[in-house]
């Protein structure tokens, strides 16, 4: 048997190079039997290709695939099913905004919408790894099973009868010259035979499944709406409630911010050893424009040194926050059509008793303890001990008044009233 074996591989052998370098013929098998095979061998290409980017689709991420396949590779050598999740971007991502818009707080409007959009990407994660469970068993399980199956035993037919065949073209093309006996040709040839025939119902049966394939691309397209359609889902709730949070956070008051100074926090400066006031105290904190600083020893109007300690001081003054802090009052119309409130930030006066206040007019006024100089249109400017007439009180840091025939807008810090409006 051994031998027989062994003549049987020689004469396939022959009749192969023969075909090929000799020339020698074959034989031919019609062309219904030609074509089932190049769709055969299409079929081979399409369900490997097929399943390969399958998996791509479904996990994009070609080193999260190639982590999941070594990992399974190690698992299956030491003997541990160990499975390994993919990573979906969706949930990469919300659980990023879920992290920072719990550190945030649920003070913040915007850390409310992080969490919120967190949560629906984890809800599109786990739609996700659903789609990718239900395409694998409806889809990618039935592809391998025919790869492993269907595909290798028509393989296995057609690779049998071309060596079936080759044996058969052999014995018939030598039997006049090595004397080989009918009986051994026709036992060749109803192999030949036989295997032609398995290869053909094989490649048949392969190709003509038509319904259970179709079937299968059925189930991935369903898969796929109902993916989108439950996306679609979150995604619109998603968008409602954000629209939602812009409202909130679009009708929510401004808050007055007032920065602390350095005396509420009770932290202890370096102090003065002349006046005994505190550096980065209110006071110090801002001056005037036009208005110097503190009086040095070097600089003090009175004649005796000595007594010029004994100066009245003026009064600490409110310190007057930053424009970016200022409570935004209702738009005033101006004479120059221009809102009051987009003046600079004023910084807190520090009063110089270097003149001595005008005579205050009759009716409502105040005079200047600064000099003032407007910046913006509609503002009116002053010189200290000025006294301007009250029109009216714009909001709690601004007045309208007139001086040396000019009209306009001016700070309430900088003056000191004499007469006070009838409504203050």
């Amino acid at each position: 048997m051994a031998f027989a074996g062994l003549k049987k591989q020689i004469n396939k052998a022959n009749q192969y190079v023969t075909e090929k370098m000799g020339g020698a013929e074959g034989t031919k098998l019609d062309l219904d039997f030609v074509e089932m095979e190049r769709k055969t061998d299409v079929t081979c290409e399409l369900v490997e290709e097929l399943q390969t980017k399958t998996k791509e689709f479904l996990q994009p991420n070609p080193t999260a695939r190639a982590k999941m396949a070594a990992v399974k590779g190690i698992s299956k050598l030491s003997g541990q099913a160990k499975s390994n999740t993919y990573p979906q971007p969706e949930g990469v991502l919300g659980d990023c905004m879920l992290l920072y818009g719990k550190k945030l707080g649920e003070d913040s409007v915007f850390a409310q919408c992080l969490v919120e959009m967190g949560e629906a990407l984890k809800q599109m994660a786990d739609v996700k790894y659903s789609l990718d469970d239900n395409i694998k068993q409806s889809f990618l399980e039935p592809l391998h099973h025919l790869q492993t199956k269907d595909l290798k035993e028509v393989m296995h037919h057609r690779k049998k009868l071309q060596g079936r065949r080759l044996d058969f073209d052999c014995k018939r093309r030598r039997q006049a010259k090595a004397h080989i006996p009918d009986d051994e040709i026709r036992q060749a040839e109803d192999k030949f035979a036989e295997s032609l025939t398995l290869a053909q119902i094989g490649m048949f049966n392969l190709l003509d499944n038509d319904v259970e394939q179709v079937a299968q691309l059925s189930f991935f397209a369903e898969g796929l709406l109902e993916y989108h359609q439950q996306c679609t889902e979150i995604l619109q709730g998603l968008v409602s409630t954000l629209m939602e949070k812009k409202e909130e956070a679009v009708n929510r008051p401004k808050m007055e911010f007032v920065p602390k100074t350095l005396a509420d926090l009770h932290i202890e400066g370096v102090h003065d050893l002349n006046n005994g006031r505190r550096y980065g105290s209110t006071h110090s904190l801002s001056r005037p424009r036009h208005v110097p600083p503190t009086s040095s020893v070097g600089d003090l109007p009175s004649s005796d040194p000595l007594k010029a300690w004994e100066a009245p001081r003026p009064p600490p003054t409110p310190w007057d926050p930053p424009r970016a802090f200022r409570p935004h009052p209702a738009p005033r119309s101006a004479p120059n059509g221009r809102d009051p409130w987009t003046a600079s930030p004023l910084p807190s006066p520090v009063k110089s008793p270097a003149r001595t206040p005008l005579a205050p007019a009759k009716g409502p006024c105040c005079t200047a303890l600064y000099d003032f100089d407007p910046e913006n249109q509609g503002e009116l400017g002053f010189k200290e001990n000025d006294v301007i007439t009250l029109i009216s009180k714009v909001d709690e840091n601004w007045f309208e008044g007139s001086v040396n025939g000019k009209t306009g807008y001016f700070p309430i810090s900088y003056v000191q009233v004499t007469v006070p409006l009838p409504n203050m």
